[in-house]
């Protein structure tokens, strides 16, 4: 059976889409970090955190469709569904062990002034480790509800079909708990670092909005999964253009709808908070989130990315190293520009130092890792 045409750039727009969120993440923290008061009342500064309230579901959006992918290509191998969770846990595991390693380097490095507390703040790499461990269970669960099948093929068809199924069930179920959580059914009996997981109230005594507990965020990670799996369906496959177009016109009717549902007068929530906790929020982010991933494809198809190096490409093969390394050159104690200190011209021009800095550093990642390849006989060509 031929394969589809086009079935090379999966990969590609999701590490465009990556790489998208590292601009937006690099522009964010740069403005934030380096403008004078002054410079903060401008519309570029507005614009920037508009702008900076997609990289986090970006991330951890792809992370669920990542994990759909691996474990498709794991089931059409045959591998059981207890080797495929216990890889998916460990991997998670070992994400959220770097959150917690990247917040002992941070209040290392800024020892004289971050507080201890800093180091049970709950940032997006914990969250994106334990999504993908909750994943990885949820993965496990919804294969073993298919039940034995002689069909490998079907066998993999169902455990597609009930993983999407979970996904989506899990996702709706954590961002219709968030409000409550938030608000009137806090679990305040716990200690502040564990119900901080929950909702994000580290020290303050009410949840944060800048933090990313489990609730809402990990809900960005399951609609992933439920996405992952759905581009793996038959149809999916060999009508691959279609369906992409057909992902953005979702996302353009799931922002529609959560338009709709803010707009209606009857109120299920003690406390409706639309822009924080709010599951038609949510819906408008996903929403957001599927049109860029049509978009992307296509511009990954048609567009220059598929005929040039693309630098978006580029940065999303190594992000995990970038938003690393950049966080101590923006907000840490090695900062390229004085902070708050800045004219929004100084900021942009830092930015485009901080840009092409972590390019550079993503080229020569990429490089040393083809090197160690060919040395032990792998092509440079070949992916995780």
């Amino acid at each position: 059976m031929a394969e589809p045409k086009h079935s090379s750039t999966r990969l590609e727009h999701i590490d465009w889409m990556r790489g998208l969120a590292c601009v937006l993440m690099f522009q964010t923290h740069c403005y934030d970090s380096w403008l004078s008061p002054e410079a903060r009342k401008s519309a570029v500064f507005a614009w920037s955190q508009l702008a900076g309230t997609l990289p986090a579901p970006l991330f951890i959006f792809l992370a669920g469709i990542s994990v759909a992918l691996v474990t498709e290509r794991q089931r059409e191998k045959g591998i059981g569904r207890n080797a495929i969770a216990r890889q998916t846990i460990l991997r998670g595991a070992e994400v959220f062990a770097l959150g917690v390693l990247f917040r002992v380097q941070e209040f290392v490095l800024g020892f004289r002034t971050a507080p201890w507390t800093d180091l049970l703040r709950v940032d997006v790499l914990n969250i994106l480790g334990i999504s993908m461990m909750l994943m990885g269970v949820v993965c496990w669960v919804t294969a073993g509800a298919t039940g034995p099948l002689k069909d490998s093929a079907e066998m993999v068809r169902r455990e597609r079909n009930t993983g999407m199924a979970g996904g989506i069930a899990v996702a709706a179920a954590i961002s219709t708990l968030t409000p409550p959580l938030w608000t009137t059914w806090r679990p305040s009996f716990l200690r502040w670092p564990i119900e901080s997981y929950i909702n994000g109230v580290h020290i303050y005594g009410t949840p944060q909005p800048w933090l990313f507990p489990l609730f809402p965020w990990s809900a960005f990670a399951f609609a992933g999964l439920a996405v992952g799996f759905f581009l793996f369906t038959q149809t999916a496959r060999w009508r691959e253009a279609l369906t992409f177009f057909g992902v953005g016109v979702a996302g353009v009717a799931v922002c529609g709808l959560s338009f709709g549902l803010d707009a209606w007068p009857f109120r299920l929530y003690a406390v409706y908070d639309y822009w924080h906790s709010a599951p038609s929020f949510l819906l408008m982010r996903c929403g957001i989130l599927l049109v860029i991933l049509g978009l992307a494809y296509f511009w990954c198809w048609w567009g220059l990315p598929s005929r040039i190096f693309s630098p978006l490409v580029q940065l999303g093969k190594t992000s995990l190293l970038v938003y690393w390394v950049h966080i101590d050159f923006v907000y840490g104690g090695l900062s390229i520009l004085p902070k708050r200190q800045c004219s929004v011209t100084q900021a942009s021009v830092g930015l485009l130092i901080i840009f092409l800095a972590m390019l550079g550093l993503s080229l020569v990642r990429t490089w040393w890792k083809d090197r160690r390849r060919s040395r032990v006989g792998v092509p440079s060509t070949a992916r995780a």
